[in-house]
């Protein structure tokens, strides 16, 4: 019977054979499915920002002459090398990139933006996030579907409306009634309409995840304690710090209501890292290198938080283990 076994065992085909083995030894599988999710890690997240070094560092007048896959010779056998290389090397383009344009404002002023926006949808998410999670009231679950359906809207939908509100030269209606509220003082041009769209936009999801942190903590700590801050809130740290760096960093890389809320020349100083990069792409010409330097120092800030953030983030997981 066993001879059987291993003969039909033996005739399985390949697909059936690595089954079998993945049942007995998985440990092989969850090796392979790991160097599978590094390996597309490595060209969706790591290669876009070595294209990005190679074209910072390669002078301008280089970037069109040709291919960046050089050819190689190895064992007197020539081929093309896999990853494209600089064609010359100008590490001075990282200081041009500050003398050109003063760049370290349009970092400043990204950061500022997403730093605002980052601290009013904390503040809000928080306490929705508990009312959400922690209270039973009707009406609870069509008014979080509310909540999501916010986000489900392009952002280009809000544009005009926003931007006849901020302009402040009619009074805002009751829609299909027409019946005048308030005339709004006028935004546009300032900092005011930008973060007020960035923080409708980026509010939904960070009550969401707060909900659910909040909804996961057991009532027994909170019969105890009887105080938010001191105790619900520091449970919640992980949700905390995952909704602050996802705000932080879309609001960070956002250009789309920038671009149109900042219309004079004057609201110019409130661009935000995009529109810095963009001052490098004029009608003529375009500084690719850069471009792609200037793209290589915005990013590094944001690297620095989430390393920062992530830290936090586990150590919260590990350390605010929660036990009923």
């Amino acid at each position: 019977m066993s001879s059987e076994t291993d003969g039909t065992a033996d005739d399985a085909g390949p697909l059936a054979r690595w089954a079998r083995n993945a049942i007995h030894n998985p440990r092989r599988v969850y090796r392979a499915l790991f160097y599978v999710a590094m390996a597309f890690f490595m060209v969706t997240t790591v290669f876009p920002f070595y294209w990005l070094l190679v074209l910072a560092v390669t002078p301008q007048g280089n970037l069109l002459s040709g291919s960046f896959l050089p050819t190689v010779e190895i064992f007197g056998v020539s081929g093309t090398f896999p990853l494209p290389v600089p064609k010359g090397f100008n590490p001075t383009a990282f200081v041009t990139v500050f003398e050109q344009v003063p760049f370290h404002l349009y970092v400043l002023n990204s950061f500022v933006l997403a730093a605002t926006t980052t601290v009013i949808v904390l503040v809000v998410a928080s306490l929705a996030g508990y009312v959400f999670g922690r209270i039973e009231f009707p009406g609870r679950a069509l008014l979080m579907l509310g909540i999501l359906a916010i986000s489900y809207f392009p952002p280009a939908a809000f544009v005009i409306p926003l931007f006849q509100a901020f302009a402040g030269n009619a009074p805002i209606t009751i829609p299909f009634i027409g019946v005048p509220l308030f005339t709004p003082p006028r935004l546009l041009n300032t900092p005011g309409s930008m973060i007020m769209p960035f923080s409708a936009l980026f509010l939904p999801l960070s009550i969401f995840i707060l909900t659910t942190f909040y909804g996961q903590i057991p009532d027994g700590l909170e019969d105890a304690a009887r105080a938010l801050f001191r105790v619900i809130v520091p449970l919640s740290a992980p949700g905390v710090a995952t909704a602050g760096v996802l705000t932080f960093i879309s609001v960070y890389n956002e250009f789309f209501f920038s671009s149109i809320m900042a219309t004079s020349p004057e609201a110019s100083k409130w661009s935000p890292i995009v529109g810095g990069i963009l001052s490098y792409q004029t009608q003529y010409t375009t500084q690719y290198n850069l471009m792609a330097a200037a793209s290589v120092v915005g990013v590094i800030p944001v690297v620095i938080l989430v390393i920062i953030a992530q830290e936090r983030i586990v150590s919260g997981l590990t350390a605010g283990a929660l036990k009923e």
